[in-house]
C-alpha cells in the first residue's frame, strides 16, 4: 500500500471517499506516512469492510 500513497494522489482519493461514505470525517481520511495497516484498520472499522475491500477501493480511486 506504500505505493499508492506515495504517488501524491491521496487527496484526490479521500475527497472520494468522503463523498461516498459521508459518515467520514477529516481525521478519519487523514493518512501519515508509514502508518498504513493503522490507517486501513481505523477505515475498515468505520465502515464495516475488510482490508481487501479498502484496499481495493483505494486502488480504484488511484485509476
Amino acid at each position: 500500500m506504500k505505493d499508492l500513497f506515495a504517488k501524491g494522489k491521496w487527496n484526490e482519493v479521500k475527497g472520494k471517499f468522503k463523498q461516498k461514505y459521508g459518515e467520514l470525517t477529516d481525521d478519519d481520511v487523514t493518512y501519515m506516512e508509514g502508518q498504513d495497516d493503522e490507517f486501513i484498520g481505523n477505515l475498515q472499522k468505520k465502515l464495516g469492510k475488510t482490508k481487501d475491500e479498502v484496499e481495493a477501493e483505494i486502488k480504484e480511486f488511484l485509476k
